[in-house]
Order: structure tokens, then sequence, then C-alpha cells
């Protein structure tokens, strides 16, 4: 060894460094501490300085994968050696590493390609990792790109190196959070997932268990990468790894291992253990993706071997623990049977029944348990299959709560205690429940009376079975007593009750019976401090008295010690799923522990209280319970104020809405009088065109005599004159019209005001306007109904004009006979336009009688503004402050106005432009007249 290291060193020959190399690989088996001794800091030498020659690469690291690695083959090891071999690779391995560069150039060459330098490299790294695993990632992890090197081996097209690649992820994420990130941000589960898809699933070899393993590294209590696995959509991809077919006979091991590890991956999103809002989100992921229908569908197939039936219940347990729409679906699940039972009958069933394997009844209570936790609709179902209005008379069917009875009163301890434990579920944190259990009534033997189910226990119990049964019936007890005044009263009625608790708790007994008068203890403790003191004879003042003389305090609060103090108290007080050793360790139930945590202080304290102190804290409770009420009184008050408020709020949205279609109206109205006024003026104006036209249309016919043409004009100017009539006959109606919907607004707005309180302030300010333009409209129409009188005796002059015109039409009638006929047209026309000025008149009347009514309606309005004048006041003072601030925006206007203008921008003044534009004004209208 010693002349093959020379060789390596000082040979200037590379196959001459080649052999050696290789000399000392195949010696490194046989003589590893000499090899490893004498040879490592050479083969390292080789690694740095060698590079392009990839065999005496090759060579070298094999060469220190035989020295650190500890798989040596089996005829060389002896009982004596594997502590010493596993001593000899940590030591090499620390040596190696000790050099941190080492470690950097070992990643650099996982990185070549080549198949002879790459796969040693694998290795070599995957032992050391095994060897020093913390010291090792910390190198790799603070090394650049150290963890992305290696994500790259998944991807190898070659399964050798792709396959040992998963082995050395797996012990690079042992352990190490941060690593665990880095591999699953670098896409780990894609890649994994899709290797486990391209070798079967389940049905796939030793590849598909070291990827599950490697699954597991990164999600186990790793809570950004379970969120990351959930939000990257990869629980559905778990689905098809749980198809199973028909016929379930003749599964191989491995199969049997990966199925076991996928239930076990699903198990690790949904511990209890995991932040409540990550379990929850993946508990309804998995069941909007169809895993859950999928493992409940296993859970009923038949052929499924036992330990692979045992896991996928625990599996349905956590997925369905605290998941209201996964506890629904489960409870609908029906068994393949004839006729078809719901899936939790036949779990329980399976529970006590007693040629069951253990770890298969512990399953069934575990899913029993998570089927109840924080699911009242379920419990309140349980409970109910006992109560005496829903019993299936017939006897056909047996329900889950016919079941738990047999199991509480059945030979078997064991069953025993799962049924009450079970039972007890159903009653967790449900006082109602509690208070039904007690109608419960058993048909014990024929001939004697039904005993209640309360009394039938505290029978069992004071019969001196098994030490079990008795835990599992204490536990039941002390859940139903606890926090429900009615149950302890039932339980105190039975005049046995406290003489057997008594006697139990004062006896000095062994080992095995102090858990059971820890229990008894608790129980007496519960119906002292849950006692409302209506049964004379046990109140609290006695029930103390007699502990004092029959126990003494300080020996009750001693027993009372004996359940916490327990070793198996303290092993189910770890985790909510039952895992015991062996039947005999079943004692006692996770959430039991919580109850007696709860209980334990207070019991101890309400025994040392005097009457007096009991007399205090019974009134504080009173006058907690009237605090309460007071409480709840005044946020019924605050609650309905509420609800007014927000009534009140959508009246006034609606008044404002009003309002605004209101003014929007008024807009409407105002623009259309406008318009009217102008067509009258046009009107007005082309009147006195005619007029004109036909004065000397008459001189024209003294000198001149008709023409046709003249004739025709004047009966195409009597056309337009009566369409012009039609059309202001309109314009009056739709004046009459809107009038009309002024008035019914008005009266709508002064209702609304009167039984709106919260809505005066802008009420008035409606008023004020509607008011207003109710008297501009009032003078517009008196304005308008002038100029109709205009108009009439202008028509009157048309009138006079026409029979001036008549004699020298009767005159030239000799000439022009034809004419006659048109002669007597234009008198019908003028008779006509005279019933139109008439009709006019008559409009004008109505429109008086309109107006007299709407400023009745202005008096009323008047009447309610004067209610509202302090209202207006109040608003006068904020208009106040308001000019104020405007004259300090007008002042600042100002101020920077003149440095604009000291800075050469050109700024016209508001009093230039208003003088500038009445300017033009004045001279438009000296234009016009």
């Amino acid at each position: 060894i010693q002349k093959l290291c020379d060789r390596v060193a000082s040979s200037t020959l590379l196959d001459d460094r080649r052999d050696a190399v290789r000399a000392l690989k195949s010696l490194s088996k046989k003589y590893r501490l000499e090899v490893g001794i004498q040879a490592m800091e050479h083969l390292i030498h080789v690694l740095q300085t060698d590079r392009s020659d990839s065999e005496i690469i090759g060579y070298a690291l094999d060469t220190l994968y035989n020295v650190i690695s500890n798989d040596l083959e089996e005829e060389e090891q002896e009982e004596n050696l594997p502590k010493q071999v596993d001593d000899l690779g940590s030591q090499f391995t620390e040596i190696f590493i000790k050099q941190q560069e080492n470690v950097t150039l070992l990643l650099t060459l996982v990185e070549e390609f080549d198949f002879h330098v790459r796969w040693p490299g694998v290795k070599l790294l995957t032992s050391l990792l095994k060897q020093q695993g913390p010291q090792v990632q910390q190198i790799i992890l603070v090394s650049p790109m150290g963890v992305s090197r290696l994500m790259d081996l998944l991807a190898d097209s070659r399964e050798v190196i792709r396959n040992d690649g998963v082995l050395l992820l797996q012990q690079l994420t042992k352990s190490n959070a941060a690593i665990q990130k880095i591999v699953a941000f670098e896409n780990a589960f894609e890649r994994l997932l899709d290797i486990i898809t391209e070798e079967g699933n389940s049905d796939g070899g030793i590849v598909v268990e070291d990827c599950l393993l490697l699954l597991q590294n990164l999600l186990k209590n790793n809570n950004s990468n379970q969120n990351f696995f959930k939000e990257g959509s990869y629980i559905q991809r778990m689905k098809p790894w749980f198809e199973v077919g028909d016929d379930n006979c003749g599964w191989s091991a491995q199969k049997v291992t990966n199925l076991h590890l996928m239930l076990q991956l699903v198990r690790v999103l949904v511990s209890p253990t995991n932040p409540p809002g990550a379990t929850s989100s993946c508990q309804k992921a998995m069941f909007h993706c169809g895993l859950l229908q999928q493992l409940c569908t296993i859970l009923m197939a038949t052929g499924v071997p036992a330990d692979i039936l045992t896991e996928t219940i625990n599996t349905v347990s956590e997925v369905i623990r605290g998941c209201q729409m996964n506890q629904d679906y489960f409870a609908s699940v029906n068994a393949p049977s004839n006729p078809p039972r719901p899936a939790i009958v036949v779990l329980l069933m399976s529970m006590v029944n007693e040629r069951q394997p253990f770890v298969l009844r512990c399953a069934v209570l575990y899913c029993f348990q998570c089927f109840l936790y924080k699911n009242q609709k379920g419990q309140g179902e349980i409970v109910s299959t006992l109560l005496p209005s829903t019993i299936d008379a017939t006897g056909n069917s047996v329900s889950a709560g016919q079941l738990l009875c047999g199991g509480l009163f059945s030979t078997d301890s064991l069953s025993n205690w799962c049924a009450a434990v079970a039972l007890a579920h159903a009653l967790q944190e449900n006082a109602t429940l509690k208070e039904q259990l007690l109608r419960v009534q058993l048909a014990t033997s024929i001939g004697n009376p039904p005993v209640s189910l309360l009394q039938q226990c505290t029978n069992i119990l004071s019969q001196g079975s098994k030490v079990q049964t008795r835990v599992g019936l204490l536990m039941l007890l002390c859940t139903w007593l606890s926090n429900c005044s009615i149950a302890v009263t039932h339980f105190l009625h039975n005049p046995a009750n406290i003489p057997f608790l008594t006697g139990q708790i004062a006896e000095n007994l062994g080992e095995e019976e102090q858990l059971v008068q820890g229990l008894c203890a608790l129980l007496l403790g519960i119906s002292i401090y849950y006692n409302d003191n209506s049964l004379e004879n046990y109140r609290k003042e006695k029930l103390k008295q007699l502990i004092e003389k029959r126990i003494g305090r300080e020996n009750f609060i001693e027993k009372l010690g004996f359940i916490s103090k327990h070793e198996l108290y303290s092993r189910a007080a770890q985790k909510p799923q039952p895992s015991f050793s062996s039947p005999d360790h079943m004692m006692f139930d996770h959430e039991f522990t919580k109850l007696v945590k709860e209980l334990e202080g207070v019991i101890s304290k309400a025994i040392y209280k005097s009457s007096e102190e009991d007399k205090k804290e019974e009134e504080v409770k009173k006058t907690l319970e009237q605090h309460d009420n007071i409480v709840t009184h005044y946020k019924k008050v605050i609650r309905e104020q509420d609800q007014e408020l927000e009534e009140l709020k959508q009246r006034i949205n609606t008044l404002t809405s009003q309002n605004e279609q209101l003014q929007a109206t008024v807009t409407q109205q105002v623009s259309q009088i406008q318009q009217h006024k102008d067509q009258y003026n046009l009107l007005k104006i082309q009147l006195g065109k005619d007029t004109q036209h036909h004065n000397s249309h008459s001189d024209t016919f003294q000198m001149n005599g008709i023409q046709m043409e003249e004739v025709s004009k004047l009966k195409d100017e009597l056309e337009e004159w009566k369409n012009k009539h039609e059309l202001l006959q309109g314009q009056l109606e739709e004046k009459d019209s809107v009038i009309e919907k002024l008035k019914s607004s008005q009266l709508e707005m002064g209702t609304t005001e009167q039984s709106s309180q919260t809505s005066k302030s802008g009420g008035l300010e409606h008023n004020n306007e509607l008011q207003k333009e109710l008297e501009m409209l009032r003078s517009q129409i008196q304005l308008q109904s002038a100029e109709i009188s205009k108009l009439q005796i202008e028509n009157q002059k048309l009138q006079v004009m026409n029979t001036i015109a008549d004699p020298v039409l009767g005159d030239s009638g000799a000439r022009a006979a034809n004419n006659s006929g048109l002669e007597g047209q234009l008198e019908r026309e003028i008779k006509e336009l005279k019933s139109e000025v008439k009709a006019l008149s008559e409009e004008k009347e109505s429109l008086k009688q309109h107006l007299d009514s709407s400023s009745s309606t202005v008096a009323i309005l008047q009447d309610e503004k004067s209610k509202l004048q302090q209202e207006v006041a109040e608003s006068k003072k904020e208009q106040d402050d308001l000019l104020v601030l405007l004259a300090d925006q007008d002042q600042k206007l100002s101020a920077l106005k003149i440095k604009l203008k000291d800075l050469g921008v050109p700024v016209e003044d508001e009093d230039d432009t208003e003088s500038g534009d009445q300017g033009d004004e004045d001279e438009d209208e000296e234009e016009q007249d």
C-alpha cells in the first residue's frame, strides 16, 4: 500500500498513476483501515489534479467510497465488528470533510455526465451524508448552487444514477427544513410523482418506495412544503395510487409496502399536529378530487391485507377529523352488503368483536372518534339511535347505539373500554345530548323493569369487574356528568353511588387499583363542582363534610393526583390516535386527558372552599347571569337600532334619488319653456311680416287686381298659420301635463318629508327650490298669456284686413269667377282660426286654475318651511363658515394671480371677462333694436 501510494504521488506518467489507484481500489475493501490512513490524501490530490482523465477519477472515487462506506459484504461482518466499523467510517468521513473544499470538489464531479465519474461520486456523497449528515448538509447548503446541482440527478436518463440520486436526496433532506424547502422549490414534487407514475404507482418496485420516503422527508413537519404541495394541485395526482380492483388477493410484499407509505403520506398532509388551517384545506382538497371516496372504497373492499386495512382506517380517520363536509360524506358511505349497512356500523362491529386484531380495533375506535370530533350533527345521530322513539322495533337492522351498548356490557373488557370511550366522544362538549342520554332505558332481563343507562353503568361499576372495564366506565361517567347539572342530580339520586365512591377512595388498595381510586375521586369532585343543590341530602356542603369525615381532604387530593401522575396518562396525552403496545396498556383516552387537566385544579379549589365562599360564588354567578342578561338585552336593542338605521339610510337614498329625478325634470321643463318662448318670438316676428305682406298685397290688389300666384301664396301662408297654431296648442298641453307632474311630485315630497325626520334639511332645500321654480313658472305663464292676448289682437287685425280685402275680391269676382271657391275657403279658414283662438283662451283659463291649485300647494309647503327655520339657521352658520373659507380662497387666488402676472404669464381677471361679455351683449341688443 505504501509503494502504491508513492507511485500515485511521484509517477509522472498518467498510466502509472491510474494503475496504482486501480490497485489501491482492489485492496481497499480488505485493508480498509490501512488504505484509508495512507492513501486518502493522495486520492484527494488525484481528484484535484487529474480531472481530465475520467478513468482515474472513477477509481479514486470508488476507493474513497470503499474506505468511508460501512456497506461491507456479509461474510466480513462479525458480531463484534459493526460498532467498530461504524466508528471507522465516521472517522474517515470526518477527515474527508475537515476541508470543505473536498465536498465542493465532489459536488463539481457529480455534475460530470460521464457515468464512471458521476455514479461513484453520487455513492460517495451519499455515504458521507450517512456518516456525518448535519455537517455535510451545512457544507452543501452554503456552497453555491449545491442543492440545485444534486437535483439534476433526478433528470438523468440512466436509471441507476437517477435511483441513487433519490437515495442521495433522502439522506440530504433528513431533518433539515432549509434544504427541504430548496429541494421542493426545485420542482422535486413534479419529478418524483412522474417517476412514481412511470414505475406503475403502487405496483412499482423499490424505486417507488424510495420516492415515497423522499416525499415524506420533504413534507413531514414542514408547513411551507405542505402548502406548496397543496397549492401545486399535487394532491389530485395521489388519487390513482389507491385504485384497487375487485380481486385483491395475492398482493406482493413490495405493493403492500408501497401502499403503506402512500397512506402515510396522506396522513402527513392531514396530521392533527399540523396547523388547523393547513389541515382543513388539505382535507377539502382530498374530498373535491375524490381521494377520500377512493380510500372509502379500499375500506369496504374485500381481500385487502389486514395491515393495509388498518392503515387505511387510520388515514380515513384523519382525513375526516374536524371537517364537517368529509364527516357528512363518511356518514353516507354504505358497505356493499345485502341489505346495505352504513360503514360506521360495520366498523363498530369489528371494534366490539374480540376476535378481531387489536390494532384494527384501535384503528376503528380512532376512526369513530375522528368522525365525532367537532361534529354535533354526527353526535346527535349516534345518540338518537339509543333513544326509545327511534329504536327499530322490528330488529332487522342493528344500529350504532345498540352496538355500543352491547360492547359496553359484554364480557370482553377491551370491548367495554372501547364502547365506553366511543360513547363518551358522542357526548363530548354537547350538554343537550348528555341530557337526552338520561332518557335511555335498558331491558336487563325478562320480567324486570327497565333500568336507565346511567344506573346500569354504576351497577357494573359496583360489581367489581376488571380494572380496564371500570376505568372505561368511570371515564364515560366523568365525561357525562361534567358541565351537566341534571346528569349530576340523576347520579346523586341513586343512594348507593356516593357511598360506593367514598368507599373506593378511602380504601388503601394496590397499585393497580390506584387508577380506579383517582377516577372515583374525579367523579365525586365533578358531583360536587357541578351540583346545583337541588337534592337536599346531597348539597355541596354536605358532600364536602362527607369527604372530610370519611376520606380527608388531603387524602382526597392525593388520590385525585394519581390520574395525572400515571405513565399511561402521559402517553395518552401526547397525540389523539390511541396507540398501545398491548391491550393491557389501553387505559386512557386523549380527549379525557384534556378533561382531567381542566377539572383537576377547579375540583381541588372547590373541596377547600367554605360554605360562605360557595354562597359568594353563587351570588357572583347570579350577578354575572344578570349582567349577561343585561348585555344580551342591550345587544338586542343595538341590533334593532342598527336595523332601523339601515332602513332609514335606504329611505334617505330613495328620497335623494327622487330629489335628483325631480331636479332633472324641472331642468327639462325650464329648457322646454325657453324653447316655447323662442318659438313664440319667431311666430311673432313672422306674424309682423305677414301683416306687412297683406298690406302691400291689398295695395297691389287695388292697383293691379288679383293674380293667381298671390292667391296661392296667401293660401300657403294661411296653412302655415294653422300649423303654427296647432303647434302652439300642443305645446300648451305639454305645459299642462308638466305642471300636473310638478304638483304630484311636490305632494309626494311633502308626505315623505313628514314621515322621515332624518331628511329634513335636504327637504327644506328642495322645497325652496321647488317654490322658486313655481314662481318662475307662474311668471312665465303670465308672460305667455299676455303674448297670447297679443296674438288674439293681431288675429283680429287679420280679420279686419280680410274684411277689407273681401269687397276688393268681390269687385274683381266678375273678372275672375273661377276664384269664388277660393274666397269661400278663405272664409272657412278664418273661422277656424277664430275657433282656435277661442280654444286658446279656454286653455289659458285652465292654466290659471292649475296655477291656483299649485299656489295652494306652495302655501302648504310654506307652513312646513316655518317649522324648519331653526335648522336653516344652523345651516346658515355653516354657510357663513364656508363664506369665510371662500374669502380666504379668493385672497389666495388673487395672490397667485399677482404672482403669475409678475412672472409674465397673461392672466384675465374675472371682472374684465365679465365686463367684456356685458359689452358684447349691449352691442347685440343695439343691433337688434
